[in-house]
């Protein structure tokens, strides 16, 4: 079933602006592509969402006129310079309005000629997920070189999957360290069942796993998903939550919850909540390889620290990650989201182990992600105000 919420509603309005046309009946999309790729009739307003500016502007770079692409203020503050200065290796003629490498961005079409790129692998997957859905559509061969060690291996890896299964052929070497695509390759209808999404469901797993309740987070795939985020499983059973993983479904059974040493480097989007269980867990969790957070909807390592010790935790921000230490309890407290769905998510599900009220300023941010949340949330038993 496709998630409806303000991230995919903009990629939705971004792929019409360049000519597809799409259909939504009950929980069937239906995604008709265009001919050739079209320009913009007006500025593409890519929102608050990262994943659809990074996706559609490498895209844009093969209409034949002008786009320009902005979005609210927290996407014009998130970094798109290692995508501009890539894309102008490949001929195309992309620039940040301001020339700061953030947006507002402006792309001349019809500019991308091919060859041969380089681009960081630890600022962001998404720069590298763009370049590949573009690149078939080149009339030169793409090759794609990844400068430092690649962060959120299994997003591109999901990209690959799609993309193949859509009849475009990727060659990848083993560690992701290059990419190569053939020009003018025809993209092929395909059919797909969405899965479950583990990102917003690891808040869900965590409420469980905090409160010591007995859940039920139905419609994951357990065995060969690709999703990075799964390791929410893993991280659970480390920090010893009993759980019973069945095909299509995660069962929390109960949990004494333990320290553990976390490795974010390729789930960064895990460690709010991670960071919210950690808090209830015996010993220090250390989580590391998450410095790439300190560029998300807000500092969300400088962000879940502030936040999280209005409630009376001991956590302590890293060069590269947070230290979190067990407390005798937390506090209901009053705590804000900063604009930041991840850490408004991750702040109510501490709420619900803390002795008294916790109210979170800025909570309708989650419909960015995840508009169900608070709804699952009382679902579940939380008691839940204002939503």
């Amino acid at each position: 079933m496709p998630l409806v919420c303000e991230d995919t509603q903009a990629t939705i309005a971004a792929v019409k602006s360049y000519g597809a046309k799409i259909s939504s009946e009950d929980e069937l999309l239906t995604v008709t592509g265009p001919e050739h790729i079209e320009t913009p009739e007006d500025i593409v307003d890519c929102r608050e969402s990262a994943s659809t500016i990074r996706f559609v502007t490498p895209i844009l770079s093969h209409a034949e006129g002008l786009s320009i692409l902005t979005g609210g203020p927290s996407l014009r503050k998130r970094p798109m310079k290692p995508l501009i200065d890539s894309l102008g290796h490949l001929g195309v003629k992309c620039y940040s309005t301001h020339g700061d490498g953030h947006p507002p961005l402006v792309v001349f079409g019809g500019t991308y000629r091919g060859g041969e790129t380089r681009i960081p692998g630890d600022v962001s997957s998404q720069f590298i997920s763009g370049l590949l859905f573009s690149a078939s559509l080149a009339t030169e061969k793409t090759s794609i070189q990844v400068a430092t060690a690649l962060e959120s291996a299994p997003y591109v890896k999901m990209t690959i999957e799609i993309l193949r299964e859509h009849g475009v052929r990727v060659d990848a070497d083993a560690d992701f360290t290059s990419f190569a695509v053939r020009e003018r390759q025809r993209v092929k209808p395909c059919d797909h069942i969405i899965e479950g999404d583990y990102s917003s469901a690891a808040f869900l797993l965590a409420a469980g796993a905090i409160t010591r309740s007995p859940i039920c987070v139905s419609r994951l795939r357990t065995s060969g998903s690709t999703q990075g985020d799964k390791e929410i499983l893993s991280i659970l059973r480390q920090m010893g939550v009993d759980m019973d993983v069945q095909s299509e479904s995660v069962w929390i059974r109960s949990a004494n919850l333990r320290a553990a040493e976390i490795d974010a480097k390729d789930c960064p989007d895990l460690v709010p909540p991670v960071a919210a269980m950690a808090c209830y867990a015996a010993g220090v969790t250390r989580i590391r390889n998450a410095r790439r957070l300190k560029m998300k909807e807000s500092n969300r390592l400088a962000t879940l620290s502030c936040e999280l010790r209005k409630m009376g935790a001991w956590i302590r921000e890293t060069d590269d990650g947070l230290e979190i230490a067990d407390v005798s309890s937390l506090k209901g407290a009053n705590v804000a989201s900063c604009g930041d769905h991840r850490v408004a998510m991750a702040c109510s599900v501490a709420a619900l182990g803390a002795k008294g009220v916790t109210t979170v300023q800025g909570a309708e941010c989650v419909t960015k992600s995840y508009p169900a949340f608070f709804d699952d949330l009382k679902s579940l038993g939380a008691d839940i105000i204002g939503r």
